[in-house]
């Protein structure tokens, strides 16, 4: 990556916390990354030829609990996004009250030019290079960008089979039937919903009003797209890595996902049963799509989307962030001048971490929890958050992000201090 994402990530957070000396304790302790260890791992590819990939693990900080993290196999990945990505991970579990830490795993690989074998290999792989760094009580991985239930799944086979012992909550995101959660699917998409309905249900919105664009179709994308349009909303534009189409009537999102499924294309189209047809739309590209005229953008894909060369043509009012630092930190305040009012990643998106939080609760219990549960607990969740945020944000002249990130850190302190620091030993009393 041309930019050092860690570094951005930590710029934002000291300009945030300057004048505040009672962060001085956690900014030092969040300044790098507890440990982060890097390896070469090599897969027999199948015409028998050997492939070697870096891989990454890194687990940033663990003040309020075991760590807590994604795997992303992307091509672009390297060590500075993985810390950033865990960094953020620290901040979004103690926002929402996790008892997790964060960290963020990767291997630099297109994934698209690996077949399932390979794939499968690579996997396996990564977990005999971090079997000693990882475990339901140290650290547990998640699917990322570009991992998905059934990858997750083989990484979990390979941890029992190096331990010799069944361990379900050493890894989440599972499939089913080794113990994943009902739910966990459609939980970052259902979080940064929630985070849209408690925003309309503040500012007395009414759905039909309000137009939206989401840039990344991906899982989290699609899910928060489905949903706020059965809640109404009018999803005009979405867009994968190939680029988005556009249409003023607004989108049927599951029709534009059955077609996306069946043809790897993104079509406007209308289907009812089992006839598709075409729904007149626009190409744009992804560009086009951060500077539509909407209500509502959400940037799903990944992250440094929005920056100081295209900041000044966003139009939208509201930006919820489901992808990992989709703004870079230099146009926070710009973007707050024009009027742009941002709801930080690390709140918006954070529906996956607590339903993953929920399938290691299961996963310790020995229970299996019904699909409604794990939403209405995840409703309390992302409300509960959204109003903790809401009632600072009324109280101070901050922007949302600056709010949300000073409720991380004071829960980070908290923890800091319980566990004992220079503050609490100079206290004669």
């Amino acid at each position: 990556m041309s930019k050092n994402i860690l570094q951005d990530a930590l710029s934002r957070l000291s300009s945030i916390a300057q004048n505040h000396s009672e962060y001085n304790a956690i900014l030092e302790a969040l300044s790098q990354p507890h440990s982060t260890l890097t390896s070469h791992i090599a897969i027999r590819k199948d015409n028998g030829t050997t492939a070697y990939f870096k891989a990454y693990r890194c687990r940033y900080n663990d003040l309020l609990g075991p760590t807590k993290g994604g795997v992303r196999f992307h091509q672009d990945a390297d060590q500075s996004e993985v810390e950033a990505l865990a960094l953020w991970m620290t901040l979004k579990c103690a926002v929402v009250g996790v008892p997790f830490g964060g960290a963020k795993g990767a291997v630099t690989v297109d994934p698209k030019k690996l077949s399932p074998m390979e794939l499968e290999r690579l996997a396996r792989a990564y977990i005999r290079a971090n079997a000693d760094f990882i475990g339901p009580q140290l650290d547990i991985p998640a699917p990322d960008v570009y991992t998905n239930a059934r990858i997750m799944g083989w990484m979990m086979d390979e941890y029992e089979k190096i331990t010799r012992t069944k361990c379900p909550a050493v890894i989440t995101g599972k499939p089913i039937a080794f113990g994943g959660s009902l739910g966990r699917d459609s939980a970052t998409g259902r979080g940064a919903f929630l985070c849209i309905d408690a925003l309309a249900k503040k500012l007395s919105w009414d759905a039909q009003d309000k137009t939206v664009a989401i840039q990344g179709f991906g899982n989290g994308g699609y899910h928060c797209a489905r949903l706020l349009q059965k809640a109404g909303y009018k999803v005009v534009a979405v867009s994968d890595s190939k680029g988005g189409i556009y249409s003023e009537q607004g989108l049927d999102i599951e029709s534009v996902y059955s077609e996306k499924q069946r043809s790897n294309t993104l079509r406007a189209v209308y289907c009812q049963h089992s006839v598709c047809e075409d729904v007149e739309h626009t190409r744009i590209s992804n560009e086009e799509l951060l500077a539509l005229n909407v209500d509502i953008l959400v940037p799903a894909a990944l992250a440094g989307v929005i920056h100081s060369a295209n900041a000044k043509q966003i139009q939208a009012n509201y930006i919820v962030e489901i992808a990992n630092g989709p703004i870079t930190s230099d146009v926070d305040q710009q973007l707050r001048e024009q009027g742009t009012h941002v709801i930080p990643d690390i709140l918006a998106n954070a529906g996956g971490v607590i339903v993953s939080f929920f399938e290691w609760c299961q996963n310790r219990q020995g229970e299996a929890w019904p699909e409604k549960k794990v939403h209405e607990k995840l409703g309390q969740y992302m409300n509960d958050a959204f109003e903790r945020a809401w009632q600072r944000y009324q109280e101070h002249d901050d922007s949302m992000r600056v709010v949300v990130y000073k409720l991380a850190l004071q829960k980070l302190c908290e923890a800091l201090e319980a566990h004992g620091t220079a503050d609490y030993f100079s206290h004669s009393d």
